[in-house]
Parts: structure tokens; sequence; C-alpha cells
């Protein structure tokens, strides 16, 4: 089946995201290790990407945790330093495809009020043709219903979508629902598929 839209997860796809890395260099591996092993953090952001309020769940979280408040406030109030930097040749095929007439589609965990952070710092996040922020939508991958939702709302064939994310729950459930995935491990192979694909050309990505 012919692609007809190309869909991007956009964490460690288009943007890097790595809490760990940030922490690490903020209070260092010992505190941070003891951190995480204390408070679920990841799961907390499992909250404010099923559409919670950013500051207001992370700052429960915090008042509940007194031991750790400074620390886990930082998870709002420095966000942006966590949801970088941007992986650049992914951002280039992004908009290869669109400037080849490929539709471009995000399918994303994320929170309402961090995706509209993270708008404000990549103006790449506001190219997409149609974007679909598990925020927005109530649901987080890998439920089944956040991929029958795009599929319903784009009305694009499941076997027509080619979509790469990095993990691989996300990537199975979308092939179960027979979609065309990428497992993405790093820009390369990525640009790579695409271009076999024949939907970018190699000269467009510098």
């Amino acid at each position: 089946m012919a692609i007809e839209a190309v869909v991007f997860d956009i964490g460690n796809v288009l943007i890097e995201w790595n809490p760990e890395r940030f922490y690490d260099a903020e209070i260092g591996p010992a505190r941070r290790k003891e951190l995480f092993a204390t408070v679920d953090l990841h799961a907390v952001n499992d909250r404010v990407d099923q559409g919670h309020d950013f500051r207001e769940t992370i700052y429960d979280t915090a008042k509940a945790n007194p031991e750790f408040s400074d620390e886990i406030r930082l998870w709002h109030d420095r966000w942006i330093e966590m949801a970088s930097p941007e992986i650049d040749h992914s951002v280039q095929a992004l908009r290869a495809l669109r400037d080849n007439g490929v539709p471009v589609y995000a399918l994303s965990n994320f929170g309402i009020g961090s995706f509209a952070l993270a708008q404000s710092h990549y103006d790449f996040l506001s190219e997409f043709d149609r974007p679909y922020i598990s925020g927005h939508m109530g649901v987080i991958k890998p439920n089944p219903k956040i991929y029958q939702m795009l599929e319903d709302d784009s009305g694009t064939r499941p076997d027509a979508l080619l979509f790469a994310d990095d993990r691989a729950d996300n990537i199975a459930m979308a092939a179960a629902r027979g979609w065309q995935t990428h497992h993405f491990d790093g820009p390369t192979a990525w640009v790579e598929r695409l271009v076999t694909e024949g939907l970018i050309r190699k000269e467009q990505i510098a």
C-alpha cells in the first residue's frame, strides 16, 4: 500500500527527551536516583499527558514529597531544558516531506501546557498538517483508542500511514492496527527509510 501520510512521535524523534540526563547534571546521579526511586515522575508526567494541568500536577507532587520538592518543581519550571535539543535531521525530514506535498501528522504523548511551551520554543511543532496531542485527546499511547482517533479524524487508511516512534510498545500497537512503522533509533535510518519509500530525496537533507 502506498504511503499517504507520515506520522511523527515528538519526544526522542524530533526533540530529545531525557529527564534523567537533566537531573544528573543539576543534582548529581546519586540524588537523581534517590528521587526517581521515591517518586515516579514519569507516571506523574503521564497524567499531564492525559490532560491534567501541567503546573498543578507537578506542584501538587512536589507538595506531597517535601523532601524532594525543589527538585520536583524543576520538572515544570525548567521543563524545556529536559525537552532539548531538537533532532535536526528529523526536523529537516519533516520539512522535506511537507515540501514534497506529503501530509505530516504528529501523534505524541504530550500535555496541553507542555506542548504549548514546546511550540513557543520550536517553530516546527506548529508545522504539522494534523497534530494529535494526547493531552487534548484525553488518552495516551499505546492505548489503541488514540490510534483509532487519528485514523477516524484524518480519514487515512491504517496501511497508508507510516509511523516513527522510539518506543517499541507504541510501534507494536500501530503495527497491530495495520500501520507501516519505523522504530526510531536515530535520524540517519529514519531519513534512509523515507528516501527508500520515495517520500523525500537524500539531497533535501543537509
